[in-house]
């Protein structure tokens, strides 16, 4: 089954906050030139604040945050957030299926930006409602 669809706005605001609620104040989540001189396409969000906006919307699903049992991704590209108001909006989509376990439920996850899958191998398990 099918989850509603959740989106998340993503600005560059966003990202310096997450840097001073994290202490990662890695220059490629704040600095154009130095994003461009290790090669990337621009400023992009911290992976964690990515996999959080997922978790976020598992959260939502569950119904409450204590409902997660497991849950995991890997990072397989950047977000990348222009420095205008806008930013950049994460899409967060999940498929629903039973478990050997009646009282659990597996959401297959997918997160995208711009049409492109940022997170690969995306799951969790939360107790049924």
């Amino acid at each position: 089954m099918e989850l509603p669809t959740q989106r998340y706005r993503v600005t560059r605001a966003d990202l310096v906050r997450y840097a001073g609620a994290s202490g990662d104040f890695n220059p490629i989540h704040w600095s154009e030139s130095f994003a461009a001189k290790v090669g990337l396409p621009g400023v992009i969000a911290h992976g964690m604040l990515t996999m959080a906006l997922v978790g976020r919307a598992v959260t939502t699903w569950a119904g409450r945050p204590d409902a997660i049992v497991e849950y995991g991704v890997r990072f397989t590209r950047p977000v990348e957030v222009p420095d205008t108001e806008e930013g950049t909006e994460v899409e967060v989509s999940a498929v629903a299926k039973d478990t050997d376990d009646p009282a659990l439920v597996r959401l297959d996850l997918t997160a995208t930006c711009g049409g492109v899958k940022v997170l690969a191998q995306a799951k969790a398990v939360i107790k049924r409602p």
